[in-house]
């Protein structure tokens, strides 16, 4: 096993608060390991709903699963009582459970796959709000971890993000051409 000697030091700055770390040789293994199985998670989550014997709905869990102490019950309610918000839930969720899926484990559009994960994450944390053992929970734990596989960049790590990036337009690495594309790929 081959390690790195030069550590590879993070810091960043918000708030006027900064943190700084280093990361071990093994990081980007983990990094690696949790892009894919949220990636197989999703899939097989995204999967299981569109090759189901019956077609996915959202209007039971939305109607009857989401916990009435939730802050946001209002919300839910609301979706649940709008049936173009229904359809649209049926078909997004499912789609875009394996859209993320997909764009993990190959690394490919990282960084927007894991925020559209965590968006799912952050909605299914306020639907199921059970805090009775703690605000922290499975749904907001996998909430973090697509933020930290957005952060580190995951898609750089054995991923099409990497290869995208330098795709030459002009003669120009498409990420220096244009380096907004660094908030979806990576």
């Amino acid at each position: 096993m081959a390690t790195t000697t030069s550590p590879n030091v993070f810091e960043s700055r918000v708030g006027g608060i900064t943190v700084r770390g280093q990361a071990h040789s093994l990081s980007a293994w983990f990094v690696l390991a949790l892009r894919l199985m949220m990636g197989l998670a999703f899939l097989n989550a995204g999967l299981s709903k569109l090759l189901a014997a019956e077609p996915f709905s959202a209007a039971g869990y939305l109607q009857f699963g989401v916990n009435p102490a939730s802050p946001l019950a209002g919300m839910y309610a609301w979706m649940a009582a709008t049936p173009w918000f229904v359809s649209f839930v049926d078909i997004a969720v499912p789609f875009g459970q394996v859209a993320i899926g997909l764009g993990l484990i190959v690394g490919l559009l990282t960084r927007l796959a894991a925020f559209f994960g965590a968006m799912m994450m952050f909605m299914f944390y306020f639907g199921n709000w059970s805090v009775e053992h703690g605000l922290i929970n499975g749904d907001f734990a996998y909430m973090l971890v697509f933020l930290a596989v957005a952060a580190f960049g995951a898609g750089h790590i054995l991923g099409l993000d990497a290869k995208v990036e330098q795709i030459k337009l002009d003669g120009v690495p498409l990420i220096e051409k244009y380096p907004r594309l660094s908030y979806i790929l990576g």
